[in-house]
């Protein structure tokens, strides 16, 4: 087991020092070297050190996980339709109206390839690695959305940095409640899909 500034080091790097360097311009191939290289490193430490196993625990409340899921997704869909519709409201649905096709599969894709690795990182690594040198839950909750908010920086958008971080307090708060990957994947992806099926895409990096 490292020791705690050995954490303390990793977690700087990974979760500070990294997201900041890719808002800075430099070279696509070195960012792209950097970041597979260190998501290996985390499944590395899950699997060998936290010796996860990555099995669908039995015991998952699907029941309420949906229901709270559904009342929040309501209000997000709400909220970011009546922006859109104001914002430019050109994009309102456009990608499902007109190339349904499209939307499906990058909503296939963006789920498999894109959420499920956010939340290996930032739930199940950053809640197993971590939680432990935090007394304060909520802070500990808060800092988690904050560095998820960071790791969108390279966005450059004010807006976009607003959404994650409320996104990650969302998913922290169903990581703290269900110890879950899998919950925590399928809620990311419902509230990313919907962001980019109402004309959010865009700004979140979704082709459009």
């Amino acid at each position: 087991m490292q020791s705690t500034a050995y954490k303390l080091i990793e977690f700087f790097i990974a979760f500070i020092l990294v997201p900041i360097s890719f808002a800075i311009d430099y070279p696509i191939w070195i960012k792209i070297i950097i970041g597979v290289f260190g998501f290996l490193y985390i499944l590395f430490v899950l699997l060998r050190i936290k010796k996860n196993k990555f099995n669908v625990a039995k015991n998952l409340n699907w029941k309420s996980f949906y229901k709270r899921t559904f009342i929040q997704l309501v209000i997000i869909s709400v909220l970011t339709t009546l922006y859109v519709w104001y914002d430019d409201s050109s994009n309102l649905y456009v990608v499902v109206l007109n190339k349904p096709l499209k939307w499906l599969a990058i909503l296939f894709f963006y789920s498999v390839f894109s959420v499920y690795p956010q939340e290996l990182i930032f739930r199940t690594f950053f809640f197993q690695r971590y939680q432990s040198l935090f007394k304060n839950e909520m802070l500990f909750i808060i800092l988690n959305a904050t560095l998820f908010s960071l790791a969108h920086l390279f966005f450059r958008n004010g807006l976009v940095m607003i959404l994650t971080f409320v996104g990650g307090i969302l998913f922290a708060l169903t990581f703290k409640k269900t110890k879950s990957t899998l919950l925590v994947t399928i809620e990311h992806a419902i509230y990313g899909c919907w962001l980019f099926t109402v004309g959010m895409g865009e700004m979140l990096g979704f082709p459009s």
